[in-house]
């Protein structure tokens, strides 16, 4: 299965843990880290805070076409 998101790369870019994110968006941990295996996906509300957060365009956590 293809990759869908980028959130993980996205942290490690930004130095930041996906506990920080779970923690920043009131979320369990649990989900967190499946978001960021693409495990299943956060719903586009949450990708856009996630956007946020991370002071990124919420296109750069979505892979691209190849």
């Amino acid at each position: 299965m293809k990759d869908l998101n980028r959130i993980k790369v996205v942290l490690v870019e930004k130095k930041r843990t996906a506990k920080w994110l779970a923690e920043e968006l009131g979320k369990n941990p649990a989900t967190v880290s499946k978001w960021c295996t693409n495990a299943s996906q956060p719903d586009l509300y949450t990708l856009d805070k996630i956007a946020i957060l991370l002071d990124i365009d919420k296109r750069e956590l979505i892979t691209g076409k190849e």
